[in-house]
């Protein structure tokens, strides 16, 4: 390659770079929010099992945004249903499971 290329990749690297700082920036922002609330959804059910809407009201988050969570968190085997709770299923952290959020 020659110089002329590379200095011209090197430019356009640059370039890239700085269009989309502001996208990584943000990306980064909402990595860090979807820990903390996952955190705290972890934490809520630290001492005992809860239903969505005791998780909602310990954290302050809306349900729906619990709800969500909670789905993944099932998914991905962090967290399973406990007993019913009337209409409400309770969530417990799975076995090993710490409230901490996995980097």
């Amino acid at each position: 390659m020659s110089q002329n290329a590379k200095d011209k990749r090197k430019e356009a690297l640059k370039k890239l770079r700085k269009e989309r700082k502001p996208l990584i920036k943000a990306a980064s922002m909402k990595m860090k929010a979807q820990k903390k609330i996952i955190e705290a959804i972890k934490a809520a059910l630290q001492s005992d099992s809860q239903t969505v809407p005791e998780i909602s009201a310990k954290t302050g988050l809306a349900t729906a945004e619990v709800l969500y969570y909670i789905a993944t968190l099932k998914k991905y085997g962090e967290v399973n249903e406990a007993k019913q709770a009337g209409m409400y299923f309770k969530y417990a952290l799975a076995e090993g499971v710490s409230a901490e959020a996995a980097d």
